[in-house]
């Protein structure tokens, strides 16, 4: 069933993701912009969880998560810890989750803005999963540019 490929895609990445970040030299570096490069890697890493926890935890989980996307990107110096733990809750969240899910539900309609084109469930989860494998990019290239 795709949940149990998705899950191990997701949970995959967002250990890359752990790695990542344990990957920086000093805790500042995740937190660096240069010209052309708006987004550090620590505010792409929650932004990933923000977004992971929310679109699947909440939304189809029933999780107590609250979304606070404005500070998935204004945070600044949050510890390399406290993303880690961040992650390594999101990876549970999505073992406990995403096994609950039937095929009725990957069928159903995944309403996630008014007036958005038709979109079931299962189309919205690969497409996360595609959204997080994307930031993850971002951040290996981050990793290596940032001095």
């Amino acid at each position: 069933m795709l949940t149990q490929t998705l899950t191990k895609l997701f949970v995959r990445d967002l250990s890359k993701l752990q790695e990542e970040i344990n990957l920086y030299a000093t805790e500042s570096q995740m937190w660096q912009v240069t010209h052309g490069i708006s987004n550090s890697a620590g505010n792409l890493a929650l932004h990933i969880v923000g977004n992971l926890n929310h679109f699947i935890g909440a939304v189809l989980g029933n999780t107590d998560y609250v979304r606070q996307r404005d500070l998935e990107f204004s945070s600044k110096n949050v510890s390399r810890s406290t993303i880690i733990t961040q992650i390594e809750d999101t990876k549970t969240m999505l073992e406990q989750v995403l096994p609950t899910l039937t095929e009725a539900d990957l069928q159903q309609e995944y309403k996630r803005r008014p007036f958005e084109d038709y979109m079931t469930t299962e189309y919205f989860l690969v497409h996360l999963s595609m959204h997080l494998a994307y930031h993850l990019g971002q951040i290996n290239y981050h990793r290596r540019l940032i001095p």
